[in-house]
């Protein structure tokens, strides 16, 4: 019902939008004389303020169409080389000579935890330089027909596997906040069953491995519930006439409202920036503004198994971490990771992943050689710029760069190293 009711609220809104819309293009024309006056320019501030707050924003777009590569610009072209009912792996091909070495490969497991894989629009960009990269892009569940089954935990982990076996072990895997468990949990599934194609590394990123260290806001809110509230009072169905109709999710923008709340003040704050901006003509200004908005305002359903597994498992009775994490019946068993190198990176200010809950996977991975493990806590910067931003650029990312290339093996090595310990 909750669903229904924001379908109708979003449809009763649309006249409006578009009415505010319409007046705002009016305010700004250069031909209306009053678009050059104060009070032509706070109109169109205000209609342009109501259409941002009431519209649904849509799934960004990539917006990586070049990069520069050994001093030169190529171009990038993204393109969907395996798809799965709830997730396409997208490579992000660059236009190199066919005589050029080739680079690591990596993948990059974006969250499912509300926002789309274009979060790390910023992660991607910089890594491409130096890496062949490839991307989970996680479907909005609202949009996958019933028909497609369930996903839950145990289907992500195996999504990671298949993802994996793709590469044949000649890859590298990062894995950024929430997916931090999946990988970890394929990866350690991977080792005792001695895939040969576990990756080289794995680089796990601001993630709740163990959400008893430093527990949050985020996870205080989380144990203090329990799992029959988040079922009853979170989950709901979607709506006609989206394709996943009656599908069970945790709707987006019931995930938006938590995202918002967390900070409202500073949410609040930077409207009334851009309503300023937008007077005083600051174009730059109200582009930022627009930039991350656009980015953060845009939503995701989840899907109710795999939403209430994940609050279960993970931030309910921390089974990870106490050895008891199942995965359809096999325990997850991080201490058989003996060939996968694995580097941990936290913030020093996160306030959704707390310091140490990331680090806990070096503990785990207790018959790893030092020699393959770093962990790396980055001073001064909250969640996101764990994985974005100019700290990202300048300091952490030379460090990921220089772990993954002290672990790329010439493949025939490492089919070596394999064959030995098969």
């Amino acid at each position: 019902m909750l669903y229904h009711l924001y379908e109708l609220n979003q449809a009763a809104l649309h006249p409006a939008r578009a009415t505010a819309e319409a007046y705002r293009l009016l305010w700004r024309n250069p031909l209306n004389w009053a678009s050059h006056t104060a009070m032509g320019r706070g109109a169109a501030a205000a209609l342009e303020l109501f259409e941002r707050s009431t519209r649904r924003y849509r799934k960004p777009a990539w917006e990586i169409e070049t990069v520069e590569v050994d001093g030169e610009t190529v171009a990038v072209e993204p393109h969907t080389v395996l798809s799965k009912p709830f997730c396409d792996l997208v490579h992000f091909a660059r236009d190199l000579p066919a005589t050029r070495k080739q680079d690591p490969k990596v993948l990059v497991v974006a969250p499912m935890a509300g926002h789309f894989a274009t979060l790390l629009r910023g992660t991607v960009r910089d890594l491409l330089p130096d890496h062949d990269v490839y991307v989970t892009e996680w479907l909005d569940a609202r949009f996958v027909p019933r028909a497609a089954g369930p996903f839950d935990l145990d289907v992500y982990v195996d999504y990671i596997t298949e993802f994996l076996e793709f590469f044949g072990g000649d890859v590298h895997i990062m894995a950024v906040c929430q997916p931090t468990v999946p990988v970890f949990a394929a990866v350690s599934l991977m080792e005792a069953k001695r895939n040969r194609a576990v990756p080289r590394s794995m680089i796990l990123m601001a993630g709740p491995i163990d959400a008893r260290q430093s527990p949050t806001a985020v996870n205080r809110f989380a144990a203090t519930k329990p799992l029959s509230w988040f079922r009853n009072n979170v989950i709901t169905q979607v709506p006609w006439p989206h394709p996943g109709v009656m599908r069970l999710v945790y709707p987006g923008f019931l995930q938006l409202s938590g995202f918002m709340g967390m900070n409202l003040d500073r949410h609040m704050t930077a409207h009334r920036d851009l309503f300023q901006n937008l007077i005083r003509g600051d174009g730059d200004s109200a582009d930022k503004h627009r930039e991350f908005y656009d980015e953060f305002l845009a939503v995701m359903d989840l899907s109710a198994e795999y939403y209430l597994q994940t609050i279960e498992t993970v931030f309910l009775e921390h089974r990870l971490p106490k050895g008891e994490m199942l995965h359809r019946g096999t325990l997850v068993d991080p201490s058989k990771v003996h060939r996968v190198a694995l580097m941990t990176v936290e913030g020093e200010k996160d306030d959704i992943s707390g310091i140490g809950q990331t680090e806990a996977a070096q503990t785990l991975c207790k018959n790893l050689p030092d020699s393959m493990r770093t962990h790396h806590l980055q001073p001064d910067v909250g969640h996101y710029g764990v994985f974005n931003g100019s700290r990202f650029r300048s300091e952490i990312l030379p460090k990921i760069r220089g772990f993954i290339r002290s672990n790329q093996r010439p493949r025939s090595v490492f089919k070596r190293a394999l064959a030995r310990v098969a």
